[in-house]
C-alpha cells in the first residue's frame, strides 16, 4: 500500500469542491453516473476500433447498490477501467480529466462520432465527498491482469494498493456521512431518492442504470399479509424522445412526455420538435401549454427551458433561452456545444448560448405563423390564452421585436365576429382609407357604446377593438403597418367629415364661440377645450383626447405602482351640433347652463369609462331636472 498526499493546491481545490463549487449535494450521483458512462463509452469506442474487443453496446450497464444498514452506496460499471497509474493521475491529481484527454486524442477519428463522453474537467468524482466521509475506488483496466484500489477520506490524502477484481471496470464505494442538524444524508440511502435523482439528471444516459428494488406484494398464501420481493430494475429510459425521428413518435407519446416532465394534466396545444445544425447543433422539444401555469402571473413564476448536455440535465430552467414574450413555453434543449463551468451546474454565457436562444425564438415564431395560416381555430384558441404576451413582446425593449411579432397579433373588430390580423384589416381597407382605426375600452360591449364608433361605422370603416391594457401601448410602439398609421377614433385629430361638413362645423364653432368659452369656464381645467362636433352620430356628447396620451393610456398609467399622477390625457368635451341638447344649451340661462354642462360632462365621462368626481352631485342634479 502506498500512502499519498494531495498537493497543497489540490487540498484547497478539494475543500472548495466539497464546500463551494456545487450548490446542490445531490449532484454527486449525476457526476458519478456520467463518469461511469464515459468509461463505458471509451470501451465501446475501443470495440469499434480494435477487432480483438468482442463486445457490443448491449453488454454494458451501470449498477447502483444500497446498503442502508452500513450506510454504503456502490456505483459500478463494466467500462474500460483504470490502471494503477491512471488511478494515480486521474484521482490523485484534482482537475485532471481522463475523459477530456480521450476526447482530444480522438477528435479526428470518424468512429468517435458515435461516442459522447460527458466529463471535461476531472472534478466531478470529488463531489462524492460532499455526501461521503470515505470513498473507495476499485478498478481494473480492460486487458490488464491486475486491479487496484484507491481509498481516501478527503483532504488527508489517499492510498493506492493492488487488489483482486475479476472483470474490467470500476466500482466506487461511498461511506455516507452521518446526519447532522442541517443535512439529512440518509435520504441518499433510500431507493425512492436514488430513483428520483436518476430520472431527474441521468434519465437519458445511453446505458442502463440498474438497481435492486424491493416491493411489498400480497402474500398468496396468507390473506391480508405482504411479502417483500426484490428485482433488478432499470431506472433510466436511455433514449431521449427528442433524439428519435419525428416520424417514429406518436402524438400520444409527445403528450405523455409533456405531462410527466412538466407536471401538467392537459395535453399541450402545440408541439415543436426540431434538430438544428449549423453555427450551433442542438435538439429541441418545445411545448405550448393548453392553459397558463398556475403561478404564471405571480412573481414566483420562473421561465426557462430544461438544458441538457449530451442527455445529462445541466439546468432545470435556463431563462436565457426564452424571451419574456415566450415565457409560457415549456420544453428542453440538448446540445454538446455548450461551454459549461467547472461544476457543470451553470453555463458560461457565451456566443453558443445566444445562437441557440435566437434559433429557438425564430423556430417558435415560424411554427406559430404556420398554425395561424393552416389552423386558424387552433391559433385563435392559443391567442386567447397567450396573445397578451405577444403584445407585450411588441412593446418591450423599445420595440426591438415588433417587426417579427406584428403578424402574430390579433384583435376583435367591428367587421368580424372572430379575430382579425393587421394584414387582414389592411387587405379589407377601402382604397381611399389612409389610417387603421381603433377604439379602446374595458370590453367589446363598452366600446360599441362609444359615440364616435357609430359615426366611423356609418362612413363604412372598420374599427379594431382594443380591450387589453397593453394594446394601445403596443400599437404606439409599432407606429404603422404596411404604411398605414394607427388612429384612435376617440382622439381629437380623427376627422372623417367631408370638406363641406368640416366647413360647416367650423362655422358653427366660430359662431358659438361665446357659448363654448362659457362652458369651458364652468368646467375649468377639467377639459382643455369644448367644441361642437358632427361626428357623434345620434349621441349628444362625448369626451375625446388630444395629444399623445389617450383616455385608455391615462387609465392604465394611473393604476401602475408609483404612478405619476401628472400623466393626464388632455380632455376635449364634444357636443353634437345636430342633437337637441345643442339648442337647449344655447337657450339656457347661466344657472341652468351650469347644471346642463355638469350633467353632460359627467355623462360623457361615464360613457368613456371614466369615474365622475362627485356622484352625489350628479344624482341630485339629475333628480332636480326630473322634478
Amino acid at each position: 500500500m502506498r500512502k499519498k498526499q494531495f498537493k497543497a493546491e489540490s487540498k484547497k481545490l478539494l475543500d472548495m469542491m466539497i464546500n463551494s463549487i456545487y450548490t446542490h449535494k445531490e449532484i454527486f450521483l449525476r457526476e458519478l453516473i456520467s463518469n461511469a458512462s464515459d468509461a463505458i463509452d471509451k470501451l465501446y469506442f475501443k470495440s469499434l476500433t480494435d477487432n480483438s474487443v468482442k463486445l457490443n453496446r448491449d453488454d454494458f450497464k451501470i449498477m447502483i447498490e444500497l446498503d442502508k444498514d452500513n450506510r454504503i452506496i456502490t456505483i459500478s460499471d463494466n467500462g474500460i477501467g483504470m490502471t494503477g497509474e491512471e488511478l494515480e493521475n486521474n484521482l490523485g491529481t484534482i482537475a485532471k480529466s481522463g475523459s477530456l484527454n480521450f476526447k482530444n486524442e480522438n477528435a479526428d477519428n470518424e468512429k468517435a462520432e458515435d461516442v459522447s463522453v460527458i466529463g471535461q474537467f476531472g472534478v466531478g468524482f470529488y463531489s462524492s465527498f460532499m455526501v461521503a466521509d470515505r470513498v473507495e475506488v476499485v478498478s481494473k483496466a480492460f486487458g490488464d491482469e491486475q486491479a487496484h484500489k484507491w481509498t481516501s477520506s478527503g483532504v488527508d490524502g489517499y492510498t493506492i494498493e493492488e487488489c483482486d477484481k475479476e472483470d474490467a471496470g470500476t466500482v466506487i464505494t461511498m461511506h455516507i456521512k452521518e446526519d447532522t442538524e442541517n443535512e439529512h444524508f440518509s435520504d441518499y440511502l433510500e431507493q425512492y431518492k436514488i430513483d428520483e435523482l436518476v430520472k431527474k439528471y441521468s434519465d437519458y444516459i445511453r446505458y442502463p442504470i440498474q438497481m435492486e428494488m424491493s416491493h411489498q406484494v400480497p402474500d398468496k398464501d396468507k390473506e391480508g399479509e405482504y411479502i417483500t420481493e426484490v428485482s433488478v430494475e432499470t431506472l433510466n429510459s436511455m433514449v431521449p424522445l427528442w433524439r428519435k425521428s419525428k416520424s417514429e413518435i406518436k402524438p400520444e407519446e409527445y403528450n405523455e412526455f409533456y405531462k410527466e416532465k412538466f407536471m401538467d394534466y392537459s395535453d399541450p396545444q402545440l408541439v415543436i420538435h426540431s434538430k438544428t445544425e449549423g453555427q450551433a447543433t442542438f435538439d429541441s422539444l418545445l411545448f405550448i401549454p393548453e392553459n397558463p401555469p398556475y403561478d404564471f402571473y405571480s412573481k414566483e413564476y420562473e421561465k426557462g427551458l430544461q438544458l441538457y448536455s449530451n442527455g445529462v440535465l445541466i439546468m432545470d430552467k435556463c431563462s436565457d433561452l426564452l424571451p419574456d414574450y415566450f415565457s409560457f413555453v415549456k420544453g428542453l434543449v440538448d446540445s454538446a456545444d455548450l461551454s459549461l463551468n467547472i461544476s457543470r451546474e451553470m453555463l458560461q454565457h457565451d456566443h453558443q448560448l445566444r445562437i441557440i436562444a435566437k434559433a429557438i425564438d425564430k423556430k417558435i415564431k415560424n411554427e406559430l405563423k404556420k398554425l395561424l395560416n393552416n389552423d386558424r381555430e387552433k391559433y385563435n384558441k392559443f391567442f386567447d390564452t397567450f396573445g397578451t404576451q405577444l403584445k407585450y413582446g411588441v412593446y418591450a425593449n423599445y420595440g426591438m421585436e415588433k417587426d417579427s411579432l406584428k403578424d402574430l397579433i390579433e384583435f376583435k373588430s367591428s367587421m368580424t365576429d372572430g379575430y382579425t390580423t393587421l394584414k387582414e384589416y389592411v387587405d379589407r381597407m377601402p382604397e381611399a382609407q389612409e389610417s387603421i382605426y381603433y377604439a379602446c375600452g374595458d370590453s367589446i360591449s363598452k366600446i360599441e357604446f362609444l359615440p364616435q364608433l357609430e359615426a366611423v361605422k356609418e362612413k363604412g370603416y372598420e374599427v379594431l377593438y382594443f380591450t387589453d391594457e397593453i394594446d394601445e401601448f403596443a400599437i404606439q410602439m409599432l407606429m404603422e403597418y404596411d404604411g398605414k398609421h394607427f388612429a384612435n377614433i376617440c382622439k381629437d385629430e380623427v376627422n372623417l367629415s367631408t370638406d363641406e361638413e368640416k366647413k360647416e362645423i367650423e362655422e358653427k364653432n366660430e359662431s358659438s364661440k361665446d357659448l363654448l368659452e362659457k362652458i369651458k369656464g364652468i368646467l375649468g381645467d377639467k377639459v382643455s377645450s369644448v367644441k361642437f362636433s358632427n361626428k357623434l352620430g345620434s349621441h349628444p356628447v362625448s369626451i375625446s383626447a388630444e395629444g399623445y396620451v389617450s383616455l385608455e393610456m391615462e387609465k392604465v398609467l394611473s393604476q401602475m405602482p408609483g404612478a405619476n399622477q401628472g400623466v393626464k390625457a388632455q380632455l376635449v368635451l364634444e357636443i353634437n351640433s345636430n342633437h337637441p341638447v345643442a339648442q337647449k344649451l344655447e337657450a339656457a340661462d347661466d344657472d341652468t347652463l351650469k347644471k346642463y354642462v355638469t350633467l353632460l360632462y359627467s355623462s360623457a365621462r361615464l360613457v368613456a369609462g371614466l369615474d365622475i368626481e362627485n356622484p352625489t352631485e350628479f344624482s341630485d342634479m339629475l333628480a332636480d331636472m326630473i322634478q
